[in-house]
């Protein structure tokens, strides 16, 4: 059962992921990959919001691997980050590479924390 919710949470993740990071990236005339990030921050303030939830006993061992594993595990990507990273700095463009590392982890744990922070206020 468990690798059924999983896998359920990845149906979905896998093409939210790709459709959001086509319909940001095609609002941007940048090489910066705002669509990466942005499915990154939102995992990441999804995974805040269900981490809350659990520490306050409102999202049980089920939710979590639909949600966190599932969903969460298809919608981010650190490969794809990485990637694109990479592709920043070999194609000279250095500073945006270095933003976009710096700018990632700050706004995902920034997320993570807001996630458990609304979390927290919401059940506790």
């Amino acid at each position: 059962m468990n690798w059924l919710l999983v896998v359920a949470g990845g149906m979905v993740g896998a093409p939210l992921r790709y459709l959001t990071d086509r319909a940001v990236q095609s609002r941007h005339d940048s090489v910066f990959p705002w669509g990466t990030f942005t499915v990154n921050v939102v995992g990441s303030l999804i995974l805040g919001l269900l981490t809350g939830a659990a520490l306050a006993g409102a999202a049980g061992s089920n939710l979590r691997l639909l949600l966190g594993t599932g969903l969460c595990g298809a919608l981010t990507t650190y490969s794809t980050f990485s990637y694109e990273t990479l592709r920043l700095a070999e194609t000279g463009a250095r500073l945006q590479a270095a933003v976009n590392v710096a700018a990632s982890v700050a706004a995902g744990l920034a997320a993570a924390f807001a996630g458990v922070t609304v979390a927290d206020a919401l059940w506790t």
